[in-house]
């Protein structure tokens, strides 16, 4: 059995608030790794108690009953409400004793600020300790703790019951400032992360594009913590966990689980104390923290990582490792993040110095009737507007737009990863062609190819206006809409091209900005055909769901080519091949 008060978290006491300065892991009581702990802590993490302290008591004896001791209880939200004098007068005085250590965040109103007497953090009653207003908590375990109390200041200077910009600033610099910081176990707010549910679960009535904080927000982000818990809201979520990496471009990192809570004792039955057991980071396996579950999603803070000033220098190694589905032997994936577009790495001949030309590949002949060969009868010829060396350009049958284009090899090549040199450098320049008149029309185009049930190679180039969406917008929408079919959409970095991602046989999507940007999908079983054009139509972009479907969308033939010249009318001041 576990003594009253773990001894392996030391007492909570006025005596802890002086570690609670210092950096973690700086050595004193609770920043010494003293004491390596194999066996997993049992927390409990509890929503706004809001002054009903027999309620939360009795559910956490009886559950301590029932399933053994517990290690502490996390409360986030509420802690005192407007009737909390008689209940907390017993615990107060120390005729009524908390059953667990108990740690709880400050004030959230004026109301109930003169029960926390100290900012720093305090021991209320015997078993029962205000962390402080902002800090981290480091046990002799190794478990690490950050805490933020309050709500999200409105005004300047902030009231006591509210955090500023420089508190959050001051809490992230304590810890981002440590040597080899990688993420702390737990984080507590009482206020709901802002945008925590994009690209994830539902969050049901709560609307958290426009609930919670930016601050909490900016501040998961830069934290990692394994677990985040936040309340306020009178409701239950929990969000599928999400990573804290960028894949393919940085090393993996754990996962962030966020669990909001509802009010303890709640009518509507909603879930407000949570069990679970940690391992504090710095005592796992490296190997075992950054595991991966099979339902982790995006980061919801992507546009804050972004945005954010670089604490490290970019990598500038050219490998980075990827860790190989379970089906697939061990792969590396090969970025030179400071190559510009548009270069190509050298050959091995050229490296060992070897200046023998190299015969130029033909590519592969099709089996049989291929409706993109340029030089095939099937080609509908009149949908063509330009004609390259290697590559030639033609409006979509039935497209998204009057200004839908297929970027297309003249021979037969499946897909881009199959591209010679030569056909692949025709394609980028007619990228940058379509990119500049696009622009000049006040749109900016959207690339994407499905190597999937296709025989030859169709960039599907799509313009969507620039005051409509912004190439965030775009990204998100894409990566929403695969979360929801379960599709994973990875950003792969600006300067790399797909076949560093893929070999040749792959099947694959991938999506690509005018920016550079792209988002790559592996596919390892069925895929939805239409899944690039109906992101494309759908309300988040250029609401034309109804255009979904290229065959509900066909026109006639001699109108498809009164189209495709005036395109080639508008296109001409911008198309090298007339040039060249």
């Amino acid at each position: 059995m576990f003594p009253e008060v773990p001894e392996r978290f030391g007492r909570c006491s006025r005596k802890w608030r002086s570690a609670l300065s210092s950096a973690p892991g700086s050595g004193g009581r609770f920043g010494s790794s003293v004491f390596v702990m194999a066996a997993p802590l049992r927390v409990l993490a509890c929503g706004d108690v809001e002054g009903r302290l027999e309620a939360i008591f009795g559910r956490v004896r009886a559950i301590q009953a029932k399933s053994g001791r517990f290690d502490m209880l996390l409360c986030v939200g509420d802690f005192f409400g407007s009737t909390s004098e008689a209940e907390w007068a017993e615990y107060r005085t120390g005729a009524k004793k908390a059953p667990i250590p108990t740690f709880v965040l400050g004030a959230n109103n004026q109301n109930t600020l003169s029960y926390f007497p100290d900012v720093s953090g305090c021991e209320l009653a015997e078993n029962i300790t205000y962390l402080g207003r902002r800090g981290v908590y480091s046990g002799c375990s190794g478990l690490q703790i950050a805490y933020l109390s309050g709500t999200e200041a409105q005004q300047q200077p902030a009231p006591a019951h509210s955090f500023s910009a420089k508190d959050v600033a001051e809490l992230k610099t304590s810890l981002l400032s440590t040597p080899n910081f990688r993420g702390v176990d737990i984080l507590l707010t009482s206020p709901w992360p802002r945008d925590v549910g994009t690209f994830a679960n539902s969050a049901g009535e709560i609307d958290t594009k426009k609930c919670g904080s930016k601050l909490v927000s900016d501040l998961a982000a830069s934290l990692k913590p394994r677990y985040h818990f936040a309340a306020l809201e009178k409701a239950y979520y929990e969000r599928l966990p999400y990573r804290n990496h960028m894949v393919l471009q940085e090393t993996p990192q754990h996962v962030t689980r966020f669990i909001a809570l509802a009010d303890v004792g709640n009518t509507s039955k909603k879930k407000y104390l949570y069990a679970f057991s940690i391992v504090p980071m710095s005592s796992m396996d490296p190997a075992e923290l950054v595991k991966q579950p099979q339902d982790v999603t995006e980061n919801p803070y992507r546009k804050l990582r972004k945005e954010a000033p670089k604490g490290k220098a970019p990598l500038s190694a050219e490998v980075l490792p990827c860790a190989p589905p379970p089906e697939e032997s061990a792969c590396q994936f090969f970025f030179d993040l400071n190559k510009h577009q548009g270069k190509k790495r050298p050959s091995e001949g050229k490296e060992r110095g070897d200046s023998q030309p190299k015969q130029a590949k033909k590519p592969p002949q099709p089996t049989g009737p291929c409706w993109f060969c340029l030089a095939s009868p099937e080609v509908e010829k009149h949908l063509v507007v330009s004609i390259g060396t290697h590559c030639y350009l033609a409006l979509a049958k039935g497209g998204l737009s009057p200004d839908h284009v297929l970027i297309l090899p003249i021979g037969h090549y499946q897909s881009v990863v199959d591209l010679s040199s030569e056909v692949l450098e025709e394609v980028t320049k007619y990228k940058a062609a379509l990119k500049e008149f696009f622009r000049s029309k006040g749109k900016r185009y959207v690339l994407f190819e499905r190597n999937y049930r296709s025989q030859h190679l169709q960039l599907q180039v799509i313009p969507v206006p620039l005051d409509l969406c912004t190439s965030e917008d775009i990204k998100e929408a894409f990566i929403a809409q695969a979360q929801e079919q379960q599709i994973e959409l990875l950003e792969i970095p600006e300067h790399s091209d797909i076949a560093q991602v893929a070999q040749p046989g792959t099947p694959y999507f991938y999506v690509e900005l005018d920016t550079g940007e792209k988002l790559f999908h592996r596919i390892r079983g069925r895929f939805p055909l239409q899944f690039g054009r109906e992101v494309l139509a759908s309300e988040a972009l250029l609401a034309q769901p109804e255009r979904a479907d290229w065959r509900q969308c066909a026109a006639q033939r001699p109108e498809e080519a009164a189209q495709a010249r005036a395109f080639r009318r508008e296109f001409e001041p911008f198309d090298f091949s007339l040039r060249d």
